[in-house]
């Protein structure tokens, strides 16, 4: 029987590398390194199949194109990190509890609180916050509180709003806290699977939105989570984006990065390091 001749997965060359990579800078502020060409390529290469490509100078063409512009939000959710977990660095979610315990306690009327979750991924963190507010501050849900979840990846913005996790990704949330604002089901294989219940889903918004683009929203945040995602950006890019987010926060609000990142000389920016990957807007 003669054998069938099998064609060679397409290869990113340097070419189409440099092409992506400016395209995703210019498009999200992703920075991409040559370093990284073989992820790159292996997480791109399901995109070439959808469109029956078989090279990345082609797709490269066409992602460029002005027929391609549905295809970026696509190439941006490919090159993307969507990996999270439940209650991830709870010392945030402690530190934010107190900033609106103190709002409570010192504001007479009723206060309008907003907390933001920049970069949402597959919604375990606005999950967390709300989950965090119901247990230590029911009276905080009770007032007008929101969480503002977003991300720039359509496909796991989708995904959030479903609010349904297989069990394996449940990592970080207790047995207890699942019993109480989840509902069990199963998927695939009898796994067990867990979708957020109406007291958390009623307290959490959901929007796709490119931190580089206009921001709509025009209330003050008490809190902003903007944990593991300026690490994909240059420092020009962060830059930028500091002083926005400072000027979205409330005088007393804090902003929340991730384990390795980091605002260099936050001073200048007009914050002050209260805690660990934690900042507050210095009062003028």
């Amino acid at each position: 029987m003669p054998r069938i001749a099998l064609s060679a997965p397409p290869e990113l060359d340097p070419d189409s590398f440099r092409a992506i990579a400016e395209l995703a800078y210019r498009e999200s502020g992703l920075t991409l390194v040559a370093e990284k060409t073989t992820m790159i390529q292996s997480r791109l290469r399901h995109r070439l199949r959808a469109l029956g490509l078989s090279e990345f100078a082609q797709y490269c063409a066409f992602v460029r194109s002005d027929e391609g512009q549905d295809e970026r939000p696509q190439l941006i959710s490919a090159l993307t990190t969507n990996v999270s977990h439940f209650f991830r660095e709870k010392h945030h979610f402690d530190l934010m509890i107190d900033v609106l315990s103190s709002r409570i306690a010192y504001t007479s009327a009723n206060p309008v609180m907003r907390v933001w979750s920049a970069g949402c991924s597959k919604g375990q963190e606005p999950l967390s916050i709300a989950m965090s507010i119901l247990e230590q501050l029911p009276e905080c849900a009770a007032n007008d509180f929101r969480i503002l979840a977003t991300d720039i990846d359509p496909v796991v913005v989708k995904f959030a709003q479903t609010g349904a996790y297989p069990e394996r990704m449940t990592k970080g949330a207790s047995h207890n806290l699942k019993k109480k604002y989840f509902e069990q089901g199963s998927c695939a294989a009898n796994e067990p699977l867990f979708t957020a219940g109406r007291l958390l889903r009623e307290l959490i918004r959901y929007n796709q939105l490119n931190l580089l683009a206009p921001w709509p929203m025009k209330t003050k945040f008490d809190a902003i989570f903007c944990r593991n995602v300026v690490i994909y950006f240059d420092v020009e890019t962060q830059n930028n984006l500091w002083p926005r987010f400072r000027n979205a926060l409330r005088p007393d609000g804090l902003l929340f990065l991730g384990h390795s990142e980091r605002i260099a000389n936050p001073e200048r920016f007009g914050f002050e390091c209260i805690a660990p990957t934690t900042y507050r807007p210095i009062h003028s």
